[in-house]
This record gives C-alpha cells, structure tokens and sequence, in this order.
C-alpha cells in the first residue's frame, strides 16, 4: 500500500461520498480506490467507512481520521504549489452540474479557452433542473441560483440573476402589453411546473407588498429550455431569469413588461462542499468561471 495515496484517496471518498467519483476522477478503476481504503482500514485497525449499494457513510473513527487528513493532504498540495508544480499544471477531472439552459448558453461557450489553457484538466458537465446532491452523488462543484442554506456546502457568488416578464414581440403586437398585475388575469402565460406544480409568479408592488400570480395559460413546463422556446414561439408571456433571453431581447425579438413589478436579482454561485478546501483543478475552474462568466444587464 501507498500510504500517501491511500489516504488520498480516503479523503476524496469521504468529500464526495463515493468511491466510483474518486476512480474516475483519478482515471483508475473502482477496484484500485476500494483495494487502497481496505489496506489503510487494516493498517489502522479500524473501520474508516461503511459501504452500502447506495452511498458511503464514515464512521466515527472514519471522521476523526479525515478531520486530520485533510489537514495533511491540505498542507502536502500548499507545499507543492510552493514550487509551482499543482498551481502551474492542475490535473485530473471536475465534475460540474448546474442547470442545462445555463450550462449550454453561458458554461460551454467558455470551457475551450479554460481545456486549452489547462491541458491536463477534464471537465465533466451534467445538468439536471433539481439541486443535486453533491456529496451523495460525487459532484465537486455547482453552479446554483440563491441563498445557501446546506450548511455542508460553501458558497462563491459569480453573478446576479435579474427577473423579467417577457413575451415575443409579435405577442405583444397581437395582444397588447400589460401596464399592470391586474392585467396579466386572462393572459396566456407560460407556466413553470417542476414535480407537475405550477410555479406562481413573484410580483413586487410599489409598496413593498409581495403577490403571486399563478399563470393560466395552456402550456406548462419543467424545463427552462422549453420556456424560452415557448416564448420565442409566441405561446405567451413568461417570468425568468433575464439570462435566459438576455440575446433575444437585446435585439428585440423578445421584450419584457412590468419591469418596476419583479423581485429582487437572484444571487448566482458556485457552490461546491465544506469538508476541506477545494482542489486545485476544483479552484482554477472556480476562478475561471468567476471572471468570464459574462456580465452585463441581465447577468450581472
């Protein structure tokens, strides 16, 4: 057993909670990391995780040992930067999820000048509309909408997500553009539905006081994607986040209404877990993304 590397390997198990993340990210088979977790247990004498068809769970032994070893690994990746070797060739595969309409019109169009700058640097894209389970599910980084309230994960804003009211502007020439909340009632508007329930619509009033408007058009969705192309298809009138259409209505071919009605900006962030700091490859995407995720007036 490599003693080092076993317990490498034992602290990426327990920070993504699987061990097939860890075989993959470190281009080995399964086998290889479960053969270096059971020879580190039987060097130690004691049971560090317990295993199960599902997930990973650590031990208490398993914890006291990881709250130790990150520090080493941690220290052992300080030192080596001191001499330029991680911080000048970041290796290995980052795992990325975020939602597919961002990932496709804001993650994609960036990550050739990010896989030519770091060669030695893989990128794994999933996208999913639900907030996946980092840890349970192997993920090290996360591109999320709002607040944080997972105390497991930390948090790094990039950007902020303004909403908007829009519809195409033939829609709008055929039917008229709403001055007011009131004159949504009887409008075809799209409806965001995840898990089949319809998403009302946050409106802000003057006052302060916060309403809901739930849409009664005759089409509904789960899928941003489908959002957009409903509206671009003139199905009606929907409410997302400006990046979402941020092209389209920088043409004109989308406009939006009730501008002074919509909620506060949603905070846009990389979240990625607590345990330890991020590794190298993990941090040059994260510093990547924060600097040329593309600004301006709605994704800001």
């Amino acid at each position: 057993m490599d003693r080092l590397e076993a317990i490498k390997y034992f602290v990426r198990v327990v920070e993504c909670g699987s061990f097939s993340a860890v075989a993959r990210e470190n281009h080995v088979g399964q086998p290889v990391v479960s053969r270096q977790i059971a020879a580190l247990e039987a060097h130690l004498g004691a049971e560090l995780v317990l295993r199960t068809s599902r997930r990973v769970t650590v031990t208490d032994a398993g914890q006291a040992f990881y709250d130790a070893a990150v520090r080493l690994v941690d220290d052992l990746e300080a030192a080596e930067s001191l001499v330029g070797k991680k911080q000048a060739s970041p290796a290995g595969l980052v795992r990325l999820t975020t939602a597919p309409a961002l990932g496709r019109l804001y993650v994609i169009p960036l990550l050739p000048r990010f896989l030519a700058s770091y060669p030695d640097v893989s990128v794994e894209l999933s996208s999913s509309e639900r907030h996946v389970d980092l840890l349970g599910e192997g993920f090290d980084l996360a591109i999320r909408h709002g607040s944080m309230a997972d105390s497991t994960l930390k948090s790094r804003k990039i950007a902020s997500a303004p909403y908007v009211i829009v519809g195409s502007r033939e829609h709008f020439a055929s039917f008229g553009r709403p001055v007011v909340p009131a004159d949504l009632a009887g409008r075809a508007c799209i409806a965001y539905a995840p898990l089949k329930e319809v998403r009302g619509w946050d409106i802000r009033l003057p006052d302060g006081k916060r309403i809901r408007h739930f849409p009664a058009g005759r089409f509904q969705t789960g899928d941003a994607e489908q959002i957009r192309a409903a509206v671009l298809a003139g199905l009606g009138m929907a409410q997302a986040p400006g990046w979402l259409f941020a092209k389209e209505l920088a043409s004109g071919q989308v406009e939006s209404v009730l501008d002074e009605y919509q909620p506060e900006p949603l905070a846009i962030n990389l979240v990625h877990p607590a345990r330890g700091r991020p590794s190298e490859r993990v941090a040059v995407l994260m510093d990547f993304l924060a600097k040329n995720v593309p600004g301006g007036k709605y994704l800001g």
